[in-house]
């Protein structure tokens, strides 16, 4: 089995070797162990449970609440060769049913699935028919009311535990205390769990903290000190572009990326930037989950992120490539109480809560006691205008009722077109008379794309506009009038949030708000925030600082970090005005006085760093001097 993983890393990876814990985590999971992975960003979790899934028999479940993620490693799977399949809230009931079906059947290695799905009808059903060889919890602190991320629908793992006797559970994440840890653990029934952990340590990042009101000088200070590639996060999508712009005016190369963006924008804005022809990212969180770039060698944060698990994946996208690397964090006084705003903001008080729920049924145009299963596009702008409600106060309402499980809210599932032939090849000689343009848009579309008579797939317009020469709306008429004739299935793309009623609908009353869910999780939000505070005002190794926040204990300071670096220098200061004061004593220990210009020319440092030493003695009353002589005090 060691050659085997070997063998697949190089064919498919074309790697010939693995990083420090991964070959210990696949060979756990091989052995059929249940297995907790803690590993930092960039360790290359996801290879953890690709490899081993590639050298067993079935397919490897992966949970996880990241649809972004999802797409990724589903795209990099594929573009492999490997076969994957993805089941998101976005996509219809026939896709989903092709999806299971192909995993039944065994087609597919690989079967990404959020949380909030597993416990559905359609997914209960399948899953008695797939033979599955893995189950993969990916961001697995999200199954503690300890993390940072809490997920309730996590907790429907455990059951699904029980349908798949004997088959091994991998749980892996990149931020974790040992209270969460534990927690996993039990939580997802693990037995005996092998706990492979790699440190959270990044000798090669340099953690720094810079005070002052104007961030925008100091990153443009610190772009200019540091070369290379770099991440500058905040936490407004209307901000990236501001500072983008002003970064251009200063004449360094940058561009934004938040989750508004179309997918067109998305990659070729991430392809600029990975490919090295604009310098700078300007982004929210919603950039960086599953970026290939080694060679980052600066992550900025401009506005305080929530917690230290948060700051700690972020700036640890940089210096993957395990070359000197910066993470700066600026810091402005008035972030102490932007900071705390942020916890009352992010807990409406439960009335509203309540209230929110009712609307947004009322709104979607479900009745008391219907609902169940459902899903339904949901227009967060159009909802505000409505009932006249604060953008970021419905959102925060919303996420609670999410986290209650009261409702899904799905934040704009922005996705491409897809596409699936219902004609085998063989019908497609028989076609119903079809216009010309609609054919060529066919012929097309089956020469650029494979996979369609399978699956469906991910298509792009604009390919089939450039290949033809057509204009957009010519594309779209012909492939809609294919689906008409039903010679494919053309799912336009959408990018519009939904809400998804996982249970009939109650009156707002009824609704449960659990204490773990509000007051647990508000307290400890505050916790974390007050612990950023900390970070950003600390005078001792802030690496050290963040190692202890995960259990974890450093055996010395960084001496990399901006606090390490100021207290060396003012060591080295003190060690050399040591030297020098020994040299003044021994000059005048010969002759008890001696002139201002002698001393400086004797001793051998420079004049203004003698000059400083001599008026430490004189204060210390240790010599005397009349501005010309200087002389040993009785």
């Amino acid at each position: 089995m060691h050659k085997e993983i070997h063998d697949i890393l190089h064919q498919y990876w074309g790697y010939d070797s693995f990083r420090p814990m991964q070959e210990k985590i696949i060979q756990s999971v091989l052995a059929g162990r249940d297995t907790l992975g803690l590993m930092a960003t960039g360790g290359g979790k996801s290879l953890t449970f690709q490899i081993p899934a590639m050298a067993l028999d079935g397919v490897c479940i992966v949970i996880t609440p990241l649809i972004a993620l999802m797409k990724d490693q589903v795209d990099n799977l594929r573009r492999r060769g490997i076969k994957a399949a993805m089941i998101t809230s976005g996509m219809t009931r026939r896709e989903r049913n092709v999806a299971f079906e192909n995993c039944v059947n065994g087609a597919y290695k690989f079967l990404y699935v959020s949380p909030e799905r597993l416990s559905t009808e359609m997914f209960q059903n399948k899953l008695r028919e797939m033979k599955v060889s893995l189950l993969v919890v990916d961001e697995a602190h999200c199954i503690s009311q300890w993390g940072y991320d809490f997920r309730p629908s996590y907790l429907s793992i455990a059951t699904l535990r029980e349908q798949l006797p004997g088959v091994p559970v991998l749980a892996l994440t990149a931020s974790a205390t040992r209270h969460v840890a534990d927690d996993i653990c039990n939580k997802l029934h693990m037995r005996n769990p092998n706990r492979l952990r790699l440190t959270f340590a990044r000798p090669n990042i340099s953690y720094v903290v810079r005070e002052g009101e104007n961030k925008m000088q100091q990153l443009i200070h610190i772009l200019e000190r540091v070369p290379g590639s770099a991440i500058v996060y905040v936490r407004s999508r209307k901000r990236t572009g501001e500072i983008a712009g002003e970064l251009h005016h200063y004449g360094i190369a940058a561009t934004f990326y938040h989750a508004g963006l179309s997918p067109e924008e998305k990659n070729d804005r991430q392809l600029r930037w990975t490919t090295g022809e604009v310098r700078v990212m300007v982004a929210t969180n919603a950039f960086g989950m599953g970026i290939d770039k080694p060679d980052v060698r600066l992550v900025v944060h401009i506005d305080m992120p929530n917690s230290p698990e948060e700051y700690y994946q972020e700036a640890g996208r940089a210096g993957r490539d395990g070359l000197r690397s910066y993470a700066v964090l600026l810091y402005a006084k008035s972030d102490k109480t932007t900071l705390r705003k942020r916890v009352t903001e992010s807990f409406p008080d439960k009335d509203f809560i309540r209230t929110t729920y009712e609307r947004a049924c009322n709104f979607l145009g479900f009745a008391i006691g219907e609902g169940a299963e459902q899903m339904r596009e949901f227009s967060l702008n159009k909802f505000c205008q409505t009932f006249k409600t604060q953008t970021n106060k419905t959102l925060h309402a919303l996420e609670i009722l999410t986290q209650a499980g009261a409702l899904e809210f799905i934040e704009e599932t922005n996705s491409l077109s897809r596409v699936m032939m219902e004609m085998r090849r063989d019908e497609l000689y028989d076609l119903p008379d079809i216009d010309p343009v609609s054919d060529r848009v066919l012929q097309c579309l089956l020469r650029s794309y494979t996979g369609l008579f399978a699956d469906y797939v991910m298509i792009h317009e604009e390919l089939l506009q450039s290949r033809l020469e057509l204009d957009s709306q010519s594309i779209y008429e012909s492939l809609l009038k294919l689906s008409r004739l039903h010679v494919l299935h053309y799912i336009p793309r959408k990018r519009t949030p939904f809400i998804y009623l996982p249970v009939r609908r109650v009156e707002g009353k009824y609704i449960v708000i659990p204490h773990s869910v509000y007051e647990d999780r508000k307290e400890r939000m505050k916790e974390r925030i007050e612990y950023m505070i900390s970070y950003a005002t600390a005078t001792s190794c802030r690496a050290s600082m963040l190692l202890r926040y995960f259990d974890e204990e450093p055996t010395t300071d960084c001496n990399t970090c901006d606090v390490c670096r100021t207290r060396r220098s003012h060591t080295h200061n003190n060690d050399r005005a040591s030297l020098i004061r020994t040299e003044i004593m021994q000059l005048l220990h010969k002759k008890n006085s001696a002139t201002i210009l002698f001393i400086t020319e004797h001793c051998h440092y420079p004049r203004t760093e003698i000059i400083e030493v001599l008026r430490t003695l004189i204060d210390e009353h240790i010599v005397t001097s009349d501005g010309v002589n200087v002389s040993k005090c009785e």
